[in-house]
């Protein structure tokens, strides 16, 4: 068993994809548009090594900031393999305005940095 994909709704689904692919090297898929629930539309995002991939959503239903905190999923962490890389993503996350932790080890060994999509969603980038 394995997890194939996770979901994240946008209301910016080419600034997310743009997002995806300029930070994170990711390879986006071509756009979906639902014939079932007009006004969905999403990309498949895999990142460079593959596994899960991330569906970024869309419809003109979705409305609100994310919440800092709440009940259910927090972030996704994704890991870039080395201290280094973690601190050049950092770096450029930073100087985009996106940087919301700077690198560190944190108390249970993980090297690691969050940063935020830019509508606010966190993502943990770690060694």
């Amino acid at each position: 068993m394995k997890i194939a994909h996770v979901a994240l709704w946008t209301r910016d689904l080419d600034g997310a994809a743009a997002f995806w692919r300029d930070f994170f090297g990711a390879v986006v898929g071509e756009r979906y548009e639902s014939r079932r629930r007009p006004g969905f539309a999403s990309h498949f995002v895999t990142l460079p090594g593959g596994g899960p991939t991330i569906e970024l959503m869309a419809g003109p239903w979705v409305a609100g900031e994310p919440p800092t905190e709440s009940m259910g999923w927090t972030h996704i962490a994704v890991s870039l393999g080395s201290p280094e890389a973690v601190d050049r993503l950092a770096a450029r996350c930073a100087a985009a305005g996106l940087l919301v932790s700077a690198a560190r080890t944190t108390g249970d060994g993980f090297y690691e940095a969050v940063v935020k999509m830019p509508e606010g969603t966190l993502i943990e980038v770690t060694a």
